[in-house]
Order: C-alpha cells, then sequence, then structure tokens
C-alpha cells in the first residue's frame, strides 16, 4: 500500500501563509506527481477546495475550528483564478476587516480588479478603478482598504447595515472621515454614490453595536431629540455606568438592548451576573434622579414605532434633578469592545496548528 505523501515543507511552509492553501503548480515545482497528488486526496489526507487548489485535512479542520472558512475559501479563489490584480472587496473585504454584514448579504467571494470582470462558481469579480491609496494587504489577503470598502458596499446594502459598517470602521480606527471623504470625490459619477454619502454623513463613530446604529436612525426617523451617545455616569469618584445615549436635561438614559448582551455577557461574567451587575447600576443612578429609556430590536420594528415616539416624548417632558450628585461625561469616541477583529490569515491564535501537524 503507498504511502500517502506528505507537502514538501517548501511547499508547507508558505502554505501557512495563507492557510494552509497550496496548488498543483506549488507541487509540481517541487516535483511531486500527479500521481501522488491523487493518491492524497483519494485517502482524503489532503482536500481539493477548487480545480488545482488543495488544503491538508487537519490543516481544513484547523482553520474551521478558528472560525476562519471564508478567508479560505476566498484564497482558493485568488489562487484558482491566477489574477494578482484582483483584490478582495464588498461583503469578503467586510469580513477581513470585521464589519457587521446583514444577514441576507451573500456568502460569495466578491473581489475587483481594474482590467476585467468574470464570473465562476462561488465568486464574483466586478471591473472598477481600483487607486493605489485604496487597496491593502492585510496578512494573506489583498483587500480595499476599510474606506474603499464601506463606500463600495454603502452603494448597495440597506441603510441601516450600510451606516452601522461606516460606524464600525470608524470606532475601530479602521479608517477616518478624511479617507472616506477622498473615496467619496473619486467615484462622483458612480452609480448608487448618493446613498454612499448619505450613509457617511449619518455615521457617527461611537455607536459600539449595530443596534446602537439602528436606534440612532430610528430615533432621528421619529424627529425626537438626537441624543449624546456614550456618556459616563460617574458617583463619588466611581464610573458606574456608561449609557448609549443620553438627554442631558431630563437626565433620561436611552439603552438599546440586545439578548446576546445578556446571553454572551462579555469580561468573563455569566448571564445572571451581568444581570445582577445591570441592576445594581441602574438602582444606584435612579436613587439620584437618573431615568432610563430601554429598546429592543422589537421596539423599533414600523409597528411599534409610533408607541415608541409617544414613550420617549413623555419621559423628555420631565425635567432631571436640579442638583445633581452625578457626575455626566460625553466620551469624545467610542471604544471597541471586543466583537468580530476580522481576519489577516495570519497564525493570530496562540494554539494554532495550521501547518505544524
Amino acid at each position: 500500500m503507498s504511502a500517502v505523501p506528505v507537502p514538501p515543507l517548501a511547499v508547507r511552509e508558505p502554505a501557512r501563509r495563507r492557510l494552509g492553501i497550496f496548488t498543483t503548480a506549488d507541487l509540481a515545482a517541487r516535483g511531486v506527481s500527479p500521481r501522488e497528488v491523487a493518491t492524497a486526496v483519494r485517502a482524503g489526507a489532503w482536500v481539493r477546495l477548487r480545480p488545482g487548489v488543495f488544503v491538508r485535512a487537519v490543516d481544513l479542520a484547523e482553520v474551521e475550528r478558528t472560525g476562519r472558512r471564508p478567508g479560505l475559501d476566498a484564497l482558493a479563489v485568488v489562487a484558482g483564478i491566477d489574477r494578482p490584480s484582483a483584490v478582495f472587496s464588498g461583503g469578503t473585504a467586510a469580513w477581513v476587516w470585521g464589519l457587521p454584514r446583514p444577514a441576507s448579504e451573500p456568502r460569495i467571494v466578491q473581489l475587483t480588479d481594474p482590467h476585467r470582470w468574470r464570473r465562476g462558481r462561488g465568486w464574483s469579480m466586478t471591473h472598477a478603478r481600483l487607486p493605489d491609496d485604496e487597496v491593502t494587504v492585510r496578512g494573506a489577503y489583498p483587500v480595499t482598504t476599510a474606506a474603499r470598502t464601506v463606500v463600495d458596499l454603502a452603494r448597495e446594502w440597506p441603510e441601516v447595515d450600510a451606516v452601522a459598517a461606516v460606524d464600525a470602521a470608524l470606532l475601530r480606527r479602521l479608517t477616518t472621515r478624511q479617507e472616506l471623504a477622498q473615496v467619496l470625490a473619486r467615484q462622483t459619477s458612480v452609480p448608487g454614490i448618493p446613498r454612499s454619502v448619505r450613509a457617511v454623513a449619518s455615521a457617527d463613530g461611537r455607536a459600539e453595536t449595530w443596534l446602537e446604529t439602528w436606534g440612532r436612525l430610528t430615533f432621528g426617523a421619529l424627529d425626537l431629540p438626537p441624543f449624546v451617545p456614550q456618556v459616563e455616569l460617574w458617583v463619588d469618584g466611581r464610573l458606574v455606568k456608561v449609557v448609549d445615549g443620553w438627554y442631558a436635561e431630563a437626565a433620561l438614559a436611552v439603552e438599546f438592548d440586545g439578548r446576546i448582551k445578556y446571553r454572551r455577557p462579555g469580561f468573563g461574567r455569566t448571564p445572571e451576573e451581568e444581570l445582577w451587575r445591570e441592576k445594581r447600576s441602574e438602582d444606584l443612578l435612579r436613587s439620584l434622579g437618573v431615568r432610563f429609556v430601554r429598546v429592543a430590536g422589537e421596539d423599533m420594528a414600523p409597528t411599534r414605532r409610533a408607541e415608541l415616539d409617544r414613550f420617549v416624548r413623555r419621559q423628555l417632558a420631565t425635567a432631571g434633578p436640579a442638583v445633581r450628585t452625578f457626575l455626566e461625561v460625553p466620551r469624545a469616541e467610542g471604544r471597541w469592545r471586543g466583537g468580530d477583529p476580522g481576519d489577516d490569515g495570519w497564525l493570530a491564535l496562540t494554539d494554532d496548528r495550521v501547518g505544524l501537524a
């Protein structure tokens, strides 16, 4: 029985830098025969991702364990079409940068090439201009910059998703308003660009979740007074809470609540600990005259918005305490608290085993 071949070290080492992918050309250059390739695939030791593009089964399992299968599929497409001028863009670039994506976004590999357009199984390549300063390399991925990515996405994505992507890019310092303005200025004649202009203008950069972006846009659509995002509330020199929105005159805090906050709380807390912590901090602040409006996604549905509007206006009609024993400190910038950091294709995890087994 023939032994299952192992890719030569000269193939395995470069492959580690692209999530374990190697090609028939890589193998042929190191003297691996087509028969050896067929034997490895038949034995299940290697997996054919696309024609002429392979990954070892152990590396594929490791990539899937660490949640990077979309990156592997993207790199497999690039290796298969062999277009050095093509870069990842659109929804694929959003995944690379770790930006929020709508559930309806098609999970195909999206690319842009300045010379031609093409489509294939599981991928689409757009023909568009790519200025040098709108292209970068993030680890293993040639990709549009964060600024170019969100401007492109905003031309096609629903309004809330587009603004949330811009918010996230600004929050994480992946781009600046100056860079966004530069990309917009170059695309004045591109179809759909007015939508991108509106999305950038609507972005704040302090919203820390998609839900906060939706909430801010919903309050604006209801013509409610704008709140100040991300305000710290201090008591006796101690930071008690950072609220999503703040109406200073009414001492009214707005919190946009998603279930995920309590199902998977951060900082190692259990759901019970998170709920207790929220209760204790709010009890203290309420005793000092702070009132709270908690808004969930269902409250912003079209059939519930009128009710939300009336409720918030009633709360705003009552002034806050004249003497305040708490201190309110607006944050000039939001603070990213984790979430999806995106991917760079490198061995970013200390226990990553790609290419080592």
